[in-house]
């Protein structure tokens, strides 16, 4: 989920633990969830889980009950997508139980003393097989160096030139166009928004320019299809799907943006295992 803006806000100092406690509650999240996901669980029992994790640490939902124009209210705690689902799966979306082979993405968004943490990994369910081990590894590596270029100065399309190179000229696969990270701190969403791609002509990304400040905040994730950076999405749900219905994968961290360079408040959660179950 991503907005677009001009105003962006700046984390104090005093305020950065405060943002790194609700990002570890999102790693915390996802370290308990995934003993739980299994070959035969629904979408609908893991995110009853899920909900009853959050409650367990002190933290609510940020994604359920959330609003957009021409969309019902978000329905669930996390966003659970499984395989041509790239993002803002709900429990109800997908009815069959998980099977060996499935790609489960969990997207986790939490309150916690009024910050926000909200970050998002894929699993494959079982079993992976190579490619889907090569989608997944395509997946951190390019959040890994999209990172990196998140230093004071630099301009978010170094991001996007860096993640697109890794995604499309490493590995041949295709970034979703048209969806992004973005700001967030005491809200969910907000400014900057932060493309996964550079722009394709003048004025489609408007932030590209802007470069990062110590003290902003920002949600980063690709998201990564095997064939196609194109979507389909169904006129007012929320899921939205590769076009060409191939695999797909997303992976999100919140990062700050300090004097040193970015700091990865969810760190620890690239330790999460590939496979679960």
């Amino acid at each position: 989920m991503s907005a677009r803006g001009t105003t962006i806000s700046k984390l104090s100092p005093a305020d950065a633990e405060l943002a790194y406690a609700a990002a570890q509650k999102v790693v915390e999240t996802h370290r308990r969830i995934v003993g739980f996901v299994k070959p035969g669980r629904t979408l609908a029992e893991i995110d009853h889980e899920i909900g009853k994790i959050l409650a367990s640490i002190d933290c609510r939902s940020c994604f359920l009950g959330y609003r957009i124009p021409k969309l019902p209210a978000f329905q669930s705690h996390a966003c659970l997508s499984v395989n041509d689902c790239v993002v803002h799966g709900w429990h109800g979306y997908l009815r069959r139980p998980l099977e060996r082979g499935d790609l489960l993405k969990i997207d986790v968004g939490v309150w916690h003393q009024g910050w926000v943490g909200d970050a998002a990994w894929t699993y494959a369910v079982g079993e992976a097989d190579e490619r889907q081990r090569r989608l997944m590894e395509c997946g951190k590596e390019s959040l890994r160096r999209g990172v990196e270029q998140l230093k004071p100065g630099s301009p978010l399309m170094n991001w996007a030139k860096t993640v697109q190179e890794t995604v499309e000229l490493k590995y041949g696969f295709r970034c979703v166009r048209g969806l992004g990270g973005h700001g967030y701190g005491r809200s969910l969403h907000g400014p900057p928004f932060v493309s996964n791609v550079l722009p394709a002509y003048a004025g489609e990304w408007p932030d590209a320019f802007l470069r990062c400040q110590p003290g902003m905040l920002l949600a980063v994730e690709p998201m990564i299809a095997v064939g196609t950076g194109a979507t389909h999405q169904g006129r007012g749900e929320w899921p939205i799907f590769s076009a060409d219905r191939s695999m797909s994968v997303h992976y999100e961290a919140d990062v700050l943006i300090t004097e040193d360079g970015p700091r990865d408040l969810t760190e620890g959660l690239s330790s999460q295992p590939d496979v679960v179950g």
